[in-house]
């Protein structure tokens, strides 16, 4: 009989990774380590989310007893890598001025409700009561195009999140070099395509196999719509959140909306610890820290994006949205990460700033002593100095080589170099976030996502990217499933505050 491993939530898997996060984030984890090790217990797996063979009974409860003797560990970062807001915000010296604010959409205000692809009511969602303008600093009023033309904006952004991802699904968790060779047999390197399996020879593709689950929907000769993706789910839900609660929305709203429409076996990594968590009781922001070794890794990122399309001209009021979803999974720079995504595409969404200007923008909301501060610089200034962007690749895995794939720290940095060395361009974009390896869907969603948005229109995406996703998005959130990108765009508006 095959015993049943449960992926990212066994204590003895958990632990190798707690002891990975205690050495990054300023604990000192040796002496636990040694006992770990003295006992006979695994390292984290590599790459897979469980080790492949079952443990003791007294390995196990070993593990659980030292996963929260790390966590009463003091860390020497402590005072540079907050998780509270006000602290971050305190840290923080460039914070962006809030804009005076444009009226929220209400009942009487919002675009008409759109209509689902096949022609029958576009996903139900239960709106909040309209609520006053809140009270804001002074500052220049935010610069909002017109709803049509945003629509059109919000669309290309979908539309762009959706490529990007798709181009990284079939090598995602693949070393490096082998997404370089599978790229290079077929002619397609440097990157610029879809993968393909066609004249690739077997014994590369043995040594090197698609990854198992996205091989059948994401590969150039069998692509038939966007198939499903955590990385498409998540801002489904933040739609459902905002329609639901409101841009007032807490933390526990987002614990909730999960428990109602994300089905558990959909998360993964940190987000699969929290929602475990909340099943035993445990309420947020304690679901980020209780065994959750993966709460700096870029769960909280992919999330990030509703944030800031709903937001833009107020990259700050993006990353407050961001950090309050962010908390109930992640911590210190695993928030951070989300929020400095959402400030840059809070930023690109007026269509007046290029790239550059809001990665800039983006980094004002992420304490500057912080790690991720330092891997986001050291990614613009490896990007000034080197046209090569491979060299570029190379360096950034030398720095980040004991950091785990999904980490946030080495992901952030990388999806930052390809933004900056794409100088904009949507292709380039991509294909550089991920020929780049490590979370190579997530990197290319994010990519895409900016990239499309400051595009300015869905027709200025090249069709090859986008006649392949035929409209259609598969997922089992709510009732979205088939739903179609110009549809989610107009949702989007609907929650977008606008003159």
């Amino acid at each position: 009989m095959t015993a049943l491993r449960l992926t990212w939530v066994q204590p003895e898997d958990l632990l190798g990774h707690e002891l990975h996060q205690a050495r990054q984030d300023g604990r000192e984890p040796s002496v636990i380590a040694a006992r770990w090790r003295a006992a006979g217990g695994p390292p984290a797996p590599l790459r897979a989310g469980a080790s492949p063979h079952r443990v003791s009974r007294y390995l196990r409860q070993l593990a659980e007893d030292l996963l929260d003797e790390l966590a009463d560990l003091p860390s020497a970062l402590r005072d540079d890598e907050p998780t509270d807001l006000g602290r971050i915000k305190a840290l923080c010296p460039n914070w962006p001025t809030r804009p005076t604010e444009p009226r929220r959409p209400t009942e009487a205000t919002r675009p008409p409700e759109p209509t689902h692809p096949t022609g029958a009511p576009a996903p139900t969602v239960r709106s909040h009561p309209a609520q006053p303008a809140s009270t804001r600093p002074a500052g220049a009023r935010a610069t909002f195009p017109a709803p049509a033309t945003y629509a059109r904006r919000l669309e290309a952004a979908w539309l762009g999140r959706a490529a990007g991802c798709l181009l990284g699904k079939p090598v995602e968790k693949l070393p490096l070099h082998a997404i370089r060779q599978l790229a290079a047999v077929t002619g397609n390197w440097p990157l610029s395509t879809w993968f393909t399996a066609r004249g690739v020879p077997a014994e590369l593709l043995t040594a090197h196999p698609w990854n198992r689950r996205s091989a059948p929907t994401s590969l150039a000769e069998n692509i038939d719509g966007m198939p499903e993706d955590d990385d498409l789910n998540y801002p489904l839900l933040n739609l459902l959140l905002l329609t639901r609660h409101g841009r007032d929305f807490t933390t526990a709203d987002v614990a909730g909306l999960w428990l109602d429409e994300l089905p558990a076996g959909r998360t993964f990594t940190a987000e699969r610890v929290a929602y475990r968590n909340l099943l035993t009781g445990i309420e947020p922001p304690h679901t980020a820290r209780h065994r959750n070794p993966f709460r700096e890794w870029i769960g909280a990122l992919i999330r990030a994006d509703v944030h800031g399309w709903t937001n833009p001209g107020d990259p700050a009021a993006a990353a407050e949205q961001a950090h309050r979803d962010a908390t109930l999974t992640h911590t210190a720079n695993g928030v951070y990460a989300a929020m400095f995504v959402a400030a840059t595409i809070a930023e690109a969404a007026t269509g007046t700033h290029d790239v550059h200007q809001c990665l800039r923008t983006g980094l004002t909301v992420v304490p500057p002593d912080s790690r991720l501060a330092r891997a986001i610089n050291h990614a613009l200034r490896l990007t000034a100095g080197t046209e090569d962007f491979d060299t570029i690749v190379d360096e950034l895995h030398a720095t980040y080589a004991d950091h785990h794939w999904v980490h946030a720290l080495p992901n952030t940095a990388l999806l930052t170099a390809a933004l900056t060395h794409a100088d904009g361009d949507y292709t380039a974009s991509i294909c550089r976030a991920v020929s780049g390896g490590w979370d190579t869907d997530s990197n290319g969603a994010t990519a895409g996502s900016i990239a499309g948005l400051l595009t300015g229109h869905p027709d200025a995406l090249p069709d090859r990217w986008t006649a392949p996703l035929k409209n259609r998005l598969a997922t089992s959130i709510a009732d979205f499933n088939g739903v179609g990108f110009d549809t989610l765009a107009h949702l989007t508006l609907r929650e977008t505050p606008h003159p």
